[in-house]
């Protein structure tokens, strides 16, 4: 495992935020606060409706908290415009969700290629990325095979190599494995944690699996809108 850097890659500081549902008023995060660092995985569990995924958001920046700050590789996101968080997304971090979300039209290493050629990237270089991270995750002789010609493993194992093609310094992931059988999920699963280690991401893994949450490195609990850090060996 790489060793943490003293800086946390992202910073969650005190966020709060609250929806209107009809005539009531539901707060979803309360102060929720936490720090991620470079080459660990971190689970990120709660129960059904408890917010993760509005977390996930906040911290990918896709939705903004009603107080609080995220900082991303020490840069405060709060008062950025539309346009820098928008860059910010697109060169530091990758997202994987539960279903895959790969362009049906274009094969493996094509979903894998697109992101890194409209970050500006060459086509001769995205194609050697793209070939080094299927390989690594065993897609080595699937390349050209489009989403539908792939196994439900195989679709989300080359969603993660998509999310990792631009080498992001966060990782976030919603449920990656909910979608999969268990032996499929337990494939995955270890080759994520792998990449993350051998990438040296920082990731932020929301899971309903106590199983595999108890294998990451740490394990952060969303409960009554605040993140608790509880020890991998009692998550249950």
């Amino acid at each position: 495992m790489h060793e943490l850097t003293r800086r946390p890659v992202l910073q969650l500081a005190g966020l709060t935020r609250t929806y209107r549902q009809g005539n009531r008023t539901v707060q979803v995060l309360a102060g929720a606060s936490a720090d991620l660092y470079a080459g660990e995985a971190v689970a990120l569990v709660g129960p059904s409706g408890a917010g993760k995924s509005t977390l996930l958001h906040i911290a990918g920046l896709l939705e903004t908290p009603d107080s609080g700050r995220v900082i991303v590789d020490g840069r405060d996101c709060s008062a950025m415009s539309d346009e820098e968080r928008t860059r910010i997304r697109r060169t530091t971090m990758g997202f994987v969700y539960q279903f895959h979300q790969l362009l049906p039209e274009f094969s493996a290493i094509e979903n894998v290629v697109i992101p890194q050629m409209i970050r500006g990237c060459s086509r001769r270089q995205a194609e050697a990325r793209g070939r080094e991270l299927l390989a690594a995750v065993g897609l080595g002789h699937r390349l050209d095979h489009r989403p539908a010609e792939l196994s439900g493993g195989e679709q989300q194992r080359t969603a993660i190599c998509r999310a990792l093609a631009n080498s992001p310094k966060i990782l976030l992931a919603d449920e990656p494995t909910g979608n999969l059988d268990p032996a499929t999920a337990e494939q995955v699963f270890s080759e994520l944690i792998e990449l993350v280690v051998r990438t040296g991401v920082a990731a932020l893994i929301a899971t309903h699996n106590m199983e595999l949450a108890a294998r990451m490195h740490r394990v952060l609990r969303l409960e009554g809108g605040v993140l608790v850090e509880v020890a991998p060996g009692t998550v249950g």
